[in-house]
């Protein structure tokens, strides 16, 4: 007979996203003071900015974990609603910002929002409540299959157009995972991915900035002062950090020769001031990260537990996978950050919030 115990939260988990939140700090004040100084003449404007974003998501990570996970199956339709009307005020005038080419932000009062980063963890929500609530009938394409194609395809639409094609990434594979983890018949996903591939082909190819990065990626030395400028200028970083690193704050690229040090690009400022080392040392962190909430999810009491805290795995895992893929060259520009680490104040926010989440997933085991 299966009965559920609860234990407490996972300890092991709770020190690694710790340690990548001091390590984090640290590297955001290092990578940014200088160009804080400089534009608003205050060199801790990022790091001021990003610790009370860490206080708060701390907190409401603390809080998360004491909330029994299965309330969230009653919040997963309103908070997708919610998520849907904020990625639709992006491009309401007057609320909606623009930066760097993409219309990503929403202002109401002094808070400033990136809804995309809100959508991840909706999706996440919605999928898990809705493949636990119809897992009898789970290989039906009309009701296993097709509904949950439909709502995160809004979703992903909204996001393209703004566009976020890397958060499109994100949701796209959180979604088949989930999808085939839940039991979805197989041949469905097959022939979806296959229709999705002239769709994924058709957005490379006319969004401008999509092209240029795929080509960049393929030979950055093509425009060495253009578009493959700050990749050129990671692989210096990482290069010149050698094993050890030149010193925590002795970097040079972050001196106005890399752009985005503090938010995209801050594994390459790591790399350059603590070496292959440090670099190493943050990425067996996301490894202990990914490992214990796979194990978190194989141990959950119910099956809307063992999707959720999948998804949330899979959220700040493939975000730390990407960011570090792009840094080094093994990827094409995403425009993710990496969790926990990089400068960016939505993103830290629902990073901690998933984490609460799984911890409390991980406090609620199955025994049998």
């Amino acid at each position: 007979m299966e009965e559920q115990k609860s234990v407490g939260i996972d300890r092991i988990l709770v020190f690694a996203i710790l340690m990548l939140l001091g390590i984090g700090i640290t590297m955001i004040y290092s990578a940014s003071s200088i160009y804080a100084a400089k534009k608003y003449a205050n060199q801790y404007y990022f790091l001021q900015n990003q610790l009370v974003c860490i206080l708060g998501g701390l907190a409401l990570m603390f809080i998360t974990a004491k909330l029994n996970f299965n309330i969230y199956r009653k919040l997963a339709y309103p908070m997708l609603i919610l998520v849907i009307i904020s990625l639709g005020l992006i491009f309401v005038p007057g609320i909606g910002m623009r930066a760097n080419g993409a219309q990503r932000w929403i202002r109401i009062g002094m808070l400033r929002l990136q809804p995309a980063e809100f959508a991840k963890i909706a999706i996440i929500f919605y999928l898990a409540h809705s493949l636990t609530k119809k897992s009898e009938n789970i290989k039906s394409f009309s009701i296993g299959f097709l509904p949950h194609i439909i709502i995160t395809g809004i979703v992903l639409a909204m996001v393209v157009i703004q566009p976020d094609l890397g958060s499109v990434v994100i949701i796209g594979a959180i979604l088949f995972t989930l999808l085939f983890t839940a039991g979805v018949n197989k041949l469905y996903l097959f022939a979806s991915l296959l229709a999705a591939s002239p769709v994924i082909y058709y957005l490379i190819i006319n969004f401008d900035y999509g092209v240029k990065r795929i080509l960049t990626f393929l030979n950055p030395w093509q425009d060495p002062t253009g578009a493959g400028f700050q990749i050129i200028q990671s692989f210096l970083a990482l290069g010149s950090g050698g094993l050890f690193g030149l010193g925590l704050g002795d970097g040079k690229q972050k001196l106005f020769y890399l752009p985005a040090p503090h938010t995209d690009f801050i594994l390459s400022v790591i790399g350059e001031e603590l070496g292959f080392i440090g670099v190493s040392f943050i990425l067996f962190l996301f490894f202990i990260v990914v490992y214990r909430g796979f194990k978190i999810s194989l141990e959950a009491e119910n099956m809307f537990g063992c999707l959720l805290a999948l998804g949330l795995t899979l959220l700040i895992g493939m975000q730390a996978v990407i960011n570090a893929g792009v840094v080094m060259g093994l990827l094409p520009t995403k425009g993710l950050v990496l969790p926990f680490i990089s400068y960016g104040r939505s993103a830290v926010i629902v990073s901690l919030f998933a984490m609460g989440v799984l911890l409390n997933i991980s406090s609620r085991k199955k025994s049998w």
